[in-house]
């Protein structure tokens, strides 16, 4: 199973931030090229986003109200029940990381592509993910402010202003500039994204230095990061279970359990990062780990998922049902639905082209 290049670059950012982490003046350049640079990520997700493509799954409102109850309510109770685990697994920093993953909205291009890998609901996908991150650009941190500040990760009011002044504002400025900017940010998708993952891993080089500079991780030993991939394993497992029973159970069409099943169970990356260096600020280097984790682990689990839905019998009577079969009235053939530097999902499948079975 090939690993996603985009995450030796992270673990290379890492090894680097050990080595020759930022400190005094070259510290305090970083700080505030991080702080620009998550800014400007969160701009370019607003300008990127399709807010008619998101609104669209208001036709499919079970179908996306199955995803968003996935993303922002079970998976957060899980995350919440993972709280006995403490100190027997996780310490308490790895704790508030993994409740923190558990807040994040789902991804936009690996839904996409596992499901036309699976010959699922490919419009549904693109939908439930635009719809997730639009509504995670606010509710994640309102959730962590809830639930993270009652776990001691030190939330303010001071912490929610600069949540909305360095997130939120800058989401809404590449909304409002989208009509006149979206065309460039299409046409220049490529450098653009070549721009979005340097600032993301300029954030984990920052916050992993700082982490370093105050001895954070001297704190974390080879058993917790075992505790933790165990924890996370049995997390994703619950839902994976849980997106594709529980969609069959309130009667959903294979096509349709497809899209929740991949678009329910997954976490950002790409927005996770930025979030968590806002949010955390010098203990963000813990707090990212859980997510960088688990993030390989769910493209490699799915990977594997996605081609054995692809052999099923019902896979090769079609794409899945009616809904998957839709032509150019759905969203699949336009462009500007993704986030910041979306993760790749290991697959060259493009959206809407479900591969043939062998």
């Amino acid at each position: 199973m090939p690993i996603d290049p985009y995450i030796v670059l992270l673990l290379a950012t890492v090894g680097l931030a050990a080595l020759l982490p930022a400190r005094g003046a070259a510290a305090h350049v970083a700080s505030g090229a991080s702080t620009a640079a998550i800014a400007f990520l969160f701009f370019l997700y607003g300008a990127r986003l399709s807010t008619r493509e998101a609104l669209e799954g208001v036709k499919h409102w079970r179908l996306h109200g199955t995803v968003l109850a996935c993303t922002f309510v079970a998976f957060p109770l899980l995350g919440l029940a993972a709280r006995g685990l403490v100190p027997v697994l996780l310490d308490q920093p790895l704790y508030q990381g993994l409740l923190f993953l558990t807040l994040v909205p789902s991804t936009i291009q690996s839904s996409i592509a596992f499901t036309s890998i699976a010959r699922g609901n490919v419009p549904a996908a693109i939908c439930a993910g635009s719809f997730s991150s639009l509504i995670g650009i606010v509710l994640t941190p309102l959730l962590a402010a809830v639930l993270l500040g009652n776990s001691g990760a030190g939330f303010s009011a001071h912490s929610l202003v600069t949540i909305v002044l360095q997130l939120l504002v800058p989401f809404v400025a590449g909304q409002l500039l989208r009509r006149w900017i979206g065309g460039f940010v299409t046409r220049h998708k490529k450098v653009l994204g070549l721009v979005d993952r340097g600032s993301i891993l300029l954030v984990v080089y920052t916050a992993f230095s700082e982490g370093m500079v105050r001895g954070i991780w001297h704190q974390v030993s080879a058993l917790r990061l075992g505790g933790l991939l165990v924890v996370e394993a049995a997390l994703l497992a619950a839902m994976l279970a849980l997106t594709w029973y529980g969609a069959r159970a309130l009667r959903f069409g294979r096509g349709d359990r497809i899209a929740i099943q991949f678009a329910g169970s997954k976490k950002s990356l790409a927005a996770g990062l930025p979030m968590a260096s806002v949010l955390f600020g010098a203990h963000a280097s813990l707090a990212v780990l859980p997510l960088m984790l688990f993030h390989q682990m769910q493209l490699m689990v799915c990977a594997v998922i996605a081609k054995r839905r692809a052999r099923d019998p019902e896979a090769r009577q079609g794409n899945g049902g009616p809904e998957a079969r839709e032509e150019s009235g759905g969203p699949e053939g336009r462009e500007g639905s993704s986030g910041p530097a979306e993760e790749p999902a290991q697959s060259s499948a493009r959206v809407g082209t479900a591969p043939r079975p062998r």
